[in-house]
């Protein structure tokens, strides 16, 4: 009984950190979000016009609890997310808001922004009603651009 209990224990505690892979709210699996007119290496000019892709899910507006659906956030110039200053943590709780992450809570699918000359990271994320990343988090992967 002991063992059997200890080992229980231990698959918690190393379970744990797959627990900590985004908020309540589940994703479908094979749900994608994308860069739709930019890639990886390319090269643009200011004001930047970025497509918002989805697919496997809805966009619906920040607030709106519907299945399947979530919006976009887009992050500049920063860490992967869930691999930044918090970590794994920032999956569990809401998206920020500030000059390196920018809300669609409005469902947008598009955004024209201004960056300045140079080198830039940009990554997707979806979030749920609370800005919160789904369980299974659906975010794009970290591209760079270069803006002249």
């Amino acid at each position: 009984m002991i063992l059997r209990t200890a080992l229980l224990v231990s698959s918690l505690f190393f379970a744990s950190p797959l627990l900590a892979q985004g908020g309540e709210t589940p994703a479908p699996d094979g749900a994608k979000v994308y860069f739709a007119n930019i890639a990886d290496g390319d090269t643009v000019s200011s004001p930047v016009t970025i497509l918002f892709g989805l697919s496997g899910m809805g966009v619906a507006p920040a607030g709106t609890e519907k299945d399947n659906t979530g919006h976009h956030h887009l992050l500049i110039d920063r860490a992967p997310f869930g691999e930044g200053e918090d970590g794994a943590e920032e999956l569990t709780y809401g998206v920020p808001a500030d000059d390196n992450h920018k809300h669609f809570g409005g469902g947008q699918t598009e955004v024209t922004i201004d960056l300045a000359p140079g080198t830039h990271t940009l990554q997707l994320v979806l979030g749920d009603a609370s800005h919160v990343p789904h369980t299974t988090p659906v975010m794009s992967e970290v591209i760079t651009i270069t803006v002249e």
